[in-house]
């Protein structure tokens, strides 16, 4: 058994797929091919959380690195780390996964995720050491690596969250926020009071498995509620690792990312702020999105799912925002990765700068009706020929839609599923569009 790259790193079941002693060989394939004297470290709250922190940084320190372990910080954390030290970092976390999942994302010295071709060079370097042919000589005496203890950089992250205000507060705000017993549990709250909100928390009690249990960005309806006994202004639903946010407005109402997305790119337009006049954002996002950004003169350029493809496209355009319908959104001039408390942070920003309600603002982007159907296929499912089987069923569903609704049809990067999705104006028609697709995908992947 060995470990593959998916969309966000690696995952698998705790102490079945990631097992300690393939960790281990992990820590030291990547401590080669990364090439890096300093890693940094974080984990999520999962239960097995410390086994594999332990693993990891036992394989990076026997090829002579210096570990730097954060606890139990977000993910942009360590990216935020990476790029400010110029050390590797590593993340371990499922994300949104339920607590039997972990995995491992890894961050150059810049904090950016890894370009396919480091990620293949590391699996075969993990795939040498792992099966006991790896050639490097290990290192001895004091050319062993250190594992230190360095949560004093979780202060600095925090210090540029705020420092992204340029001194404005938001001391008007009431905010409830849902740490998906996850991640943001202790920085979130002490974030959002440093710059005046009136904060009430809730999920924020992790035990080591009741992450993202029936709460957080995957499950917002006690946040929901609780915006609304509360009379908040605004929820914000995290994910189990911080890195993408969701919220809710004062009615109840959840807003997705890509109105997150859109509210913030209308508010850099309105200022004459959104480089080149265009947002950045994947094939996953709404019809309705699209069509809002266009009506107000802002090019759409898309992206395959990933925020490290979000990123790429920024930084070659020199664009301001993008990010995914998730809730993962990438402000380039300040962070190089998905960031969930930015996001939030430079969310309300603008509620309080525009004098407006979140549900004023994001009414400005109306979804289309999005239907998803995921498919599960075995591991010996014909996959590889898929488009070419699915091309008619495919044509008929867009001939049917026309100019009012988007088919997407695609193979999940993290799961063994092949996610189909439909807009259009009705539910009811992207249902029914959706299951003659899902069941077009079943027959052809047989």
């Amino acid at each position: 058994m060995t470990l593959r790259f998916g969309t966000d790193g690696v995952r698998g079941v705790a102490n079945l797929d990631l097992t300690p002693e393939l960790v281990v060989a992990f820590g030291r394939a990547a401590a080669r091919v990364l090439n890096s004297d300093h890693f940094v470290i974080g984990r999520d709250t999962r239960i097995s959380g410390p086994l594999i922190e332990a693993a990891l940084a036992a394989g990076l320190a026997a090829e002579g690195a210096c570990v730097h372990t954060l606890g139990v910080v977000p993910t942009p954390v360590v990216a935020w780390t990476a790029a400010h030290e110029g050390m590797a970092g590593a993340m371990i976390s499922a994300s949104h996964n339920r607590y039997p999942d972990n995995g491992i994302k890894l961050f150059t010295s810049e904090g950016r995720k890894l370009r396919d071709d480091v990620e293949a060079a590391l699996e075969a370097e993990l795939d040498a050491v792992h099966g006991g042919n790896g050639t490097a000589t290990a290192p001895t005496g004091d050319a062993v690596g250190t594992i230190v203890a360095s949560p004093e950089h979780l202060l600095g992250y925090a210090d540029s969250i705020v420092d992204s205000l340029e001194g404005r507060d938001l001391s008007r705000l009431r905010v409830v926020i849902d740490c998906a017993n996850g991640s943001a549990v202790t920085i979130a709250p002490h974030v959002l009071r440093r710059l005046g909100i009136d904060v009430t928390v809730i999920h924020a009690d992790p035990n080591g498995t009741n992450i993202n249990e029936a709460c957080g960005s995957t499950h917002p309806d006690d946040l929901q509620q609780a915006v609304l006994d509360h009379r908040a202004d605004v929820g914000l639903a995290f994910d189990g690792d911080a890195d993408r946010v969701l919220a809710v407005d004062s009615e109840g109402s959840l807003v997705d990312g890509d109105q997150i997305i859109g509210v913030c790119a209308l508010d850099l337009h309105e200022r004459g702020k959104l480089r080149n006049d265009t947002v950045v954002v994947t094939v996953m996002s709404n019809f309705g999105f699209r069509r809002a950004m266009t009506e107000r003169g802002i090019r759409v350029e898309e992206t395959s799912v990933g925020d490290r493809f979000v990123l790429d496209a920024l930084e070659a355009g020199n664009h301001s925002i993008g990010g995914e319908q998730s809730g993962h959104v990438i402000f380039p001039d300040v962070a190089t990765t998905g960031d969930g408390l930015l996001t939030g942070v430079q969310l309300l920003d603008v509620i309080v700068r525009s004098g407006r309600s979140l549900h004023q603002l994001a009414a400005a982007i109306t979804r289309f009706p999005q239907v998803m159907r995921n498919v599960r296929i075995g591991a010996g499912s014909n996959v590889a020929q898929l488009d070419d089987r699915l091309a008619g069923d495919l044509s008929a569903a867009r001939t049917a839609l026309g100019d009012d609704g988007r088919v997407l049809v695609r193979r999940s990067g993290t799961e063994p599923l092949v996610r189909v999705m439909v807009e259009a104006p009705t539910t009811e028609q992207a249902e029914a569009v959706a299951d003659r697709l899902a069941a077009a995908v079943t027959a052809a992947a047989s």
